[in-house]
């Protein structure tokens, strides 16, 4: 029984015999408020290249009451298992289908939100991967594209958005009809259609005689905090950069931005209307890494529309075509476009992303970034970092191996040849190998169809002056995680190597040397004779994807003096080359907080200074010794007072060590300082403690047995909000009784009432670091639910159930023995097997983590 999967094989049968000309889709959302389930018609036309053939139709429906094919009605029996079976197809055909489909609270298909602030109904769609089906018949596939026209029905002063422009809506009385015009050819996944009584800002992009009408959406009771200005100026920003790189204008009537509530993802690139999450219209005060973030969303989405809406990967095993090219495209955009707020976004990359990649890239899970999909479970589990952000550093190399021009060139050939159809790796690497005047096979295999990291370390010999009497840059491919397939690699990099001295008390390049490393030898002769300078960085510039680490004495000296780099993004990679030897086990967790408090405080990029944070919080957790953890997380709180307090007023500095203060708070001064900024009896100049904060604050407090349901309530009085509602959550979960873990635990594993949100919020007070006898005993809960929660529950749902509540805190051989004993005895299919084995993976390399710490310890006592 396929359910609701679809194998490779099956879609490739499929779109061998069917060519789908279009869809008429007819929605009635009059009873929206009430919920439940809402009419949906479908008519769609489409040829088969072999007539008298069978074939099937998706959709995921409570029921349906009509299947009409080529005028004749067909059981309803035919529907069965999400699928429709379509026998004695015609060469032309003409489907009706009439259902009832399902409003979720998931954020899958239709989601629908009742927001507490004017209880008015929200809905959006969300489609990607698989399901449109949840909303109307369709081919679920990606190369199956067609002309799409939306119907709605929806109450009288509502908004209804959709891909192509909004039409005036018909009718009097409680409901109106909006009918939008046909779509160009698309997917089905990039669909979209957004009601309710959202409130729009509305703006134009003008270039010469070109006019594309620009929208932005929120709810009423967030439009206060609508900075449409801002989003208008980063798209405006992105379109003069992507039309110019592109040479392809805009291939949409409209450009809508939607920000919406409870979305599982940032965004979604649907043509001419896309989703983001709401948390991006800013409600409290945020620094300014957020914006920076908020920017990469937008841009990321807008290139979607040439890389994935216009031009499409066939199937999903070219995911990759569509992410990494959309992750590399807002980085370069913020980097190089005129007037950019964010110019240094290779540091916040380098940062972010690549750390997210090296991590994904050492899991037993690891894959190539062109991935094998079998079929749509496979997919789902894998927005990853290795599609994302890998692919990403890949395509950053492979512009420094081709040049600029000549990789923007072959995008430019690739649109114009492809546009409004379905594509493979080869399609766009055959266009880059045109422009280039390069053969990219090699290439190809080397990067995009082998799985793992290399590491690069430089070979230093002195003469006996101090002199560099030879350099070698030595790669290694270590072998891959148990489980993964395929063999380690030695590839081909193009490196920067940096040379660091101390200067006015700043650390500058003084010299800069750019080469070729391929096998496990590579020699650099440039600097023999040469004074060995203070720190030698290899892949200066971040030109490669790979693993780097410091020779002994430039790593003692960025111990010391890592803030002291002049530019970022020096500083951005030598603090992921540290986070990296301390998830390896080759930096004690100790040395690597010793670090973080040398260099923190001079470290200026505030997207850095937070990432340090969490990882901080991270490595003390779970990586190191637990008879020393508690003095470690002592260290780090004082540390993080300290800075608090000497942070210049208003700055983003102040605010984000206040929230980091916030995350590890633990003695009675510490608490205290935290009760009293909630309760405004202590204040710290320019520091506005407002709603967000305010739920920081508390949360700690209630973690730590210091805010009670009163407290709690109060505050939501204050905050009667839909992430009111959710912070709440997350603080009743977080309080430290056995009463309060097995409320939330039952709200979350036992009963599938919780919308997404809600659901997250639970798991997240739920798991708290600080409370691991209290979890202890749901690590055999968890094995003894999670497959029936896999089997039972949407994707999402299920999702955040596994990995969030995965006991990644017990750290300990036992939890890796009673994950083997499942894994062996449960059979999960593969999509949670993955899940698992992940979570798994981690808690193994905390173990590996605490024993290098507990041997950095017993060194120190030797001493």
């Amino acid at each position: 029984m396929p359910g609701t999967n679809l194998t490779r094989e099956e879609a490739r049968t499929r779109a061998q015999l069917l060519h789908v000309d279009a869809y008429d889709i007819e929605l009635d959302l009059s009873s929206a408020r009430e919920g439940g389930t809402f009419r949906s018609t479908t008519v769609v036309r489409f040829s088969a290249s072999t007539p008298g053939a069978s074939s099937f139709i998706d959709l995921v429906a409570p029921s349906v009451s009509e299947i009409v094919l080529n005028g004749e009605s067909l059981p309803v029996a035919n529907f069965a298992d999400s699928r429709i079976a379509l026998p004695g197809l015609r060469a032309e055909n003409e489907l009706r289908v009439v259902a009832d489909c399902a409003y979720t609270n998931t954020g899958e298909g239709l989601h629908r939100f009742v927001d507490p602030v004017d209880g008015e109904t929200y809905l959006y769609t969300q489609f990607e991967v698989p399901d449109a089906r949840r909303v109307f018949a369709s081919f679920e596939q990606p190369d199956l594209k067609a002309a799409f026209r939306f119907t709605v029905t929806a109450p009288t002063g509502w908004v209804v958005v959709s891909n192509s422009p909004t039409p005036t809506p018909a009718g009097e009385g409680p409901t109106q009809v909006w009918e939008f015009e046909p779509t160009g050819r698309i997917s089905s996944y990039i669909t979209a259609l957004i009601a309710g009584p959202y409130v729009g800002v509305f703006d134009s992009y003008e270039n010469g005689a070109q006019k594309v009408p620009l929208g932005v959406y929120c709810r009423p009771s967030l439009r206060e905090f609508l900075d449409a200005d801002a989003v208008f100026a980063v798209t405006k920003q992105g379109f003069d950069y992507f039309q110019e790189k592109f040479d392809f204008a805009y291939p949409f009537a409209k450009y809508d931005q939607l920000f919406v509530p409870e979305f599982n993802a940032g965004a979604m690139e649907n043509a001419g209307a896309v989703t983001l999450r709401d948390q991006y219209v800013f409600r409290s005060k945020v620094t300014d890494a957020a914006y920076e973030s908020r920017a990469a969303t937008i841009l990321h989405e807008l290139a979607h529309m040439w890389f994935g809406d216009l031009v499409t990967m066939e199937w999903w095993n070219d995911l990759w075509l569509n992410e990494s090219f959309a992750t590399f495209a807002e980085a370069v955009c913020q980097a190089e476009a005129p007037g950019s707020k964010w110019p240094h976004s290779w540091t916040t990359f380098a940062n972010q992303m690549k750390t997210w990649a090296y991590r994904q890239d050492q899991l037993p899970s690891t894959h190539p970034i062109m991935a094998e999909i079998n079929d749509l479970e496979d997919v789902m589990v894998n927005f990853d970092g290795i599609t994302y952000a890998k692919g990403a550093s890949v395509l950053k190399q492979l512009v420094a191996y081709v040049g600029q021009d000549a990789f923007f060139k072959g995008v430019q050939a690739y649109f114009k040849r492809h546009a409004w159809g379905n594509t493979r790796l080869s399609d766009l690497l055959g266009a880059l190998e045109e422009t280039s005047g390069r053969d990219l096979g090699a290439w190809s295999k080397a990067w995009l169809e082998t799985a793992g990291i290399n590491i690069l370390r430089p070979e230093l010999t002195l003469a006996a002056d101090g002199t560099i009497e030879s350099l070698t840059v030595l790669q290694e491919a270590p072998a891959l995680p148990a489980g993964a397939k395929g063999e380690a690699v030695l590839r081909p990099h193009r490196i920067a190597i940096g040379a660091y001295e101390l200067q006015d008390g700043k650390l500058v390049r003084t010299e800069r040397i750019e080469l070729d490393v391929d096998g496990a030898r590579t020699a650099v002769p440039q600097l023999t004779g040469r004074r060995k300078p203070a720190v030698l960085l290899l892949n200066d510039d971040d030109l490669s994807y790979a693993k780097v680490r410091l020779d002994e004495d430039s790593l003692a000296f960025v111990t010391e003096h890592l803030g002291a780099f002049a530019d970022s993004l020096p500083r951005a990679l030598c603090w992921a080359s540290a986070w990296d030897m301390t998830r390896d086990g080759e930096l004690a967790a100790r040395d690597y907080l010793t670090l973080a408090l040398s260099g923190l405080p001079r470290e200026s990029d505030i997207g850095v200074v937070q990432s340090v944070h969490r990882q901080v919080r991270a490595a003390l957790d779970v990586y190191t010794d637990p008879t020393w953890r508690e003095q470690g997380l002592g260290r780090w709180a004082a540390a993080a007072e300290e800075q608090l307090r000497a942070a210049e007023p208003g700055s983003d500095h102040q605010l984000a060590w206040t929230r980091a203060l916030a995350a590890v708070a633990r003695t009675d001064g510490q608490l205290a300082l935290l009760a009293g900024l909630l309760d405004g009896s202590v204040e710290l100049k320019g520091l506005a403690v407002d709603t967000e904060l305010r739920w920081t604050l508390l949360g700690r407090l209630a973690a730590a047995g210091r805010a009670d349901e009163a407290a709690i309530e109060a505050e939501l009085a204050r905050d009667r909000t839909a992430a009111g509602e959710e912070h709440a959550a997350t603080c009743r979960a977080a309080r430290p009784t056995a009463a309060a873990k097995a409320e939330a635990w039952a709200s979350v594993v036992e009963s599938d009432k919780l919308t997404n949100y809600m659901q997250d919020a639970v798991i997240a007070g739920f798991v708290d670091s600080d409370q691991r006898e209290l979890l202890a005993p749901y690590t055999a809960k968890y094995f003894a639910a999670v497959k029936d929660v896999w089997e039972s529950r949407s994707h999402e749902i299920a999702q955040q159930i596994v990995v969030g509540l995965y006991p990644s805190v017990q750290v300990e051989q036992a939890t890796l023995d009673a994950t083997d004993a499942w894994l062996a005895s449960a059979e999960p299919v593969p999509a949670l097997r993955r899940q698992v084995v992940e979570a798994r993976d981690g808690v193994q390399r905390a173990l590996r983590a605490q024993a290098a710490d507990r041997a950095a310890g017993a060194r120190e006592l030797g001493h």
